[in-house]
């Protein structure tokens, strides 16, 4: 259920609003907050955060607090003055953790837009319990990572027979650009393999197990996959995590849930040449200067210009499974990285902010926690969600 916090100043707070997707998520909320919704815009810079706000005439104008990721008493004047905290500020292994400890400390809901599953797994062992005490929810991969999938995956098994094992496949296709903190921290990942592994093999020993059911997500195995009509390469990222994590917490997901997550290539040359480049890029990010001169290329805070946002879609296509029955769902969109991750971010902030909720607390994902109202608000604002086929 929604908590209202009457004692605090803001009902959401956007923290990084001068940055690339923060700036794109500030508009977006500008056009359409509701009336009557409280909200902030905080950063670094009081002067950058008064320009962007200016440009905000005429439609719901926010306040703006200043605050810094090195300042930890302004993370947690913020934290403490609003119900919902959302982020944008990355990478967030190096500046994301302050700000997580000032929401579980004030009981506040925390967003953000991470890929980084080291990061998600160190908040988790050391922020999770006390969030859990003060009612808040820490909420993660609220953007491209990993809306689409999450919520994706959890609309397919509403298709399927409950109380029996279900197998749900994720197809994505995209066309887009990243920006130059997207970059930046797939770099960093890249070059955090055994760190990476040491923090996943700690929550393990924290999480508690799960009695009577099971909930995977392996990795998979490249192949063509006839029910698409494409090369399937399997995808390493924080997405079939995510899904394994709400498969975990919902027992809607069956007695034993398994999810794999793949890029759908249309050809053999396409999909050998993918391989070769992420090999590359891995390769690369491993070197010091290497990376460095990589990082370089691109620089925060760049990223996309509209008119190539606007040629940019995704379409993520799901088979599901179990007792009998097929289905096959679609979630389609535009611009995945910026315009999609904007409005889900968004989206996602002010369900947390607005919406009748199930009462969650802790490290917890968009499907535990907001569900099939996340999916009513992002149909209503063209994100589409459909059944394809149902056998």
């Amino acid at each position: 259920m929604s908590r209202l916090k009457t004692d605090r100043a803001y009902d959401i707070v956007l923290f990084g609003a001068t940055g690339f997707v923060g700036t794109l998520t500030a508009e977006y909320l500008a056009a359409q907050a509701p009336e009557g919704l409280r909200w902030a815009v905080a950063g670094r810079s009081a002067e950058k955060l008064e320009r962007l706000r200016e440009g905000f005439a005429g439609a719901a104008v926010p306040d703006v607090l200043q605050a810094d990721v090195s300042d930890p008493v302004s993370l947690r004047e913020l934290a403490r003055h609003t119900r919902v905290l959302a982020t944008t500020v990355g990478p967030y292994l190096q500046y994301g953790e302050e700000l997580v400890a000032a929401c579980a400390e004030a009981g506040t809901d925390y967003l953000d837009l991470t890929g980084e599953a080291e990061f998600v797994d160190l908040v988790y062992v050391r922020h999770d319990a006390r969030a859990r005490e003060t009612g808040a929810r820490l909420v993660h991969s609220c953007g491209f990572d990993s809306v689409p999938h999450d919520l994706g995956a959890y609309f397919t098994v509403r298709q399927l027979p409950e109380g029996v094992p279900l197998a749900v496949d994720g197809f994505v296709r995209a066309q887009g650009m990243f920006s130059g903190g997207t970059f930046a921290s797939a770099l960093g990942q890249l070059a955090r393999g055994p760190k990476m592994l040491a923090a996943a093999r700690d929550r393990g020993r924290h999480e508690p197990r799960l009695l009577g059911r099971r909930a995977r997500a392996p990795l998979g195995a490249p192949r063509f996959a006839k029910e698409v009509g494409a090369w399937a390469l399997p995808l390493p990222t924080i997405d079939g995590q995510v899904v394994r994590r709400s498969a975990r917490a919902l027992e809607r997901y069956g007695p034993d849930f398994r999810y794999r997550h793949y890029a759908a290539v249309e050809t053999l040359p396409y999909a050998l040449g993918g391989v070769a480049a992420v090999g590359a890029l891995f390769a690369a990010a491993q070197v010091p200067p290497a990376r460095r001169w990589l990082s370089g290329r691109i620089s925060p805070g760049e990223g996309p210009s509209a008119k190539t946002r606007a040629k940019s879609w995704f379409s993520v296509r799901f088979v599901g499974e179990g007792g009998g029955r097929r289905v096959y769902t679609e979630v389609t969109g535009g611009d995945p990285g910026y315009e999609e991750t904007a409005k889900m971010f968004a989206e996602a902030a002010l369900s947390l902010a607005l919406d009748d909720l199930p009462r969650t607390s802790g490290q917890v994902t968009t499907a535990e926690a907001m569900g099939d109202a996340l999916i009513d608000r992002l149909r209503a604002v063209g994100i589409e969600f459909r059944v394809a086929a149902l056998r």
